[in-house]
């Protein structure tokens, strides 16, 4: 059971679409904070992601992303720094923003199968859908950049594991205190 459907036991479709909006526009609020790190600044997109797909589950954090990419193909400015448009997803971020799907799946199967249930099962859950998304991202950045393999795990995968890591167990201390407060308050 996820804490979505803990909080809403009964699903319905209106429910869901409000869901599915309303986890958009967390993500696109998300991709537009930007916290200084080394060696690169990191935005809260993947953290947001986690958080959607560790309390909707996999089908609706997937659909989630899915919306979330049809929005920003439309044009409207939900990427990080205010980036939009079909062209820019089919730039050198393209296969991120791909992942990004697979990433909320792989969250939510976790959620959906009660794997993620306590802080550090869920730590590590995130940190293997944060994982998940480098394989399309460094793929993507080989096909479409003259990087050869390791020059996009350099550029496109190195400098951003500290920040996947500190988002990684922010997102399971979310997720978790999200539990603890729902049981605080049917207890």
């Amino acid at each position: 059971m996820t804490l979505t459907r803990a909080l809403f036991p009964a699903p319905s479709l209106a429910r869901q679409v409000a869901l599915v909006l309303g986890g958009t526009l967390f993500i696109a609020l998300a991709a537009q904070i930007s916290v200084p790190m080394l060696p690169v600044p990191m935005t809260l997109q993947t953290l947001a992601i986690l958080i959607v797909g560790l309390t909707y589950g996999a089908r609706l954090g997937a659909a989630t992303l899915i919306a979330y990419l049809a929005e920003g193909a439309m044009g409207l400015p939900v990427f990080a720094n205010g980036q939009a448009s079909l062209a820019y997803m089919m730039g050198p971020t393209g296969g991120y923003l791909l992942g990004f799907v697979a990433m909320a799946w792989l969250a939510g199967l976790a959620a959906d199968r009660g794997i993620a249930r306590g802080i550090l099962p869920t730590a590590l859950v995130a940190v293997a859908a944060s994982a998940l998304l480098y394989v399309p991202g460094v793929a993507w950045l080989t096909a479409v950049t003259p990087l050869d393999l390791t020059g996009a795990v350099k550029a496109g995968m190195l400098p951003f594991l500290p920040g996947d890591a500190i988002k990684a167990v922010l997102a399971a201390l979310v997720v978790t205190g999200g539990w603890a407060a729902l049981a605080r308050r049917k207890g």
